[in-house]
């Protein structure tokens, strides 16, 4: 797993030098919620809320994101995506794919099929734990 995250944090690097692994992390997740607070990444990656604002800083001052009112409560700022970090968003995904695509080309397809189930498996969360009689 070690392994799998620095070439992630790697690869983010090169597919575009400005945008760093939790950055391009953070993007995806404003895009897929139409929007969130500051507060609300940094509960749902479980980061500390400085580091979140430092990361925020970085993407508005480099034009990706920006803040609005939310138009609920006028008192809380909302995230969101500018037309250029939509763009760049896209562009990553796209270079992310194609070196997916490219990786696993020569994996049979049983393989792949195998691959595919591990990582939804993996994704899908913790096991339960067992209680002391081992259910």
């Amino acid at each position: 797993m070690t392994i799998f995250a620095r070439r992630a944090r790697a690869s983010a690097g090169r597919m575009h030098p400005e945008l760093s692994l939790v950055s391009y992390t953070l993007l995806g997740h404003l895009e897929e919620s139409g929007g969130c607070r500051a507060t609300d990444l940094a509960a749902h990656y479980a980061l500390d809320k400085s580091t979140v604002s430092r990361q925020v800083t970085a993407l508005e001052r480099a034009g990706l994101v920006e803040r609005r009112t939310d138009p609920e409560d006028h008192r809380v700022q909302v995230l969101d995506l500018t037309e250029a970090g939509q763009e760049i968003l896209a562009q990553v995904t796209r270079s992310r794919r194609a070196a997916f695509r490219e990786r696993l080309a020569a994996w049979p397809e049983e393989d792949l099929v195998r691959f595919a189930r591990y990582l939804e498996r993996y994704n899908a969360g913790p096991a339960p734990t067992a209680g002391p009689d081992g259910l």
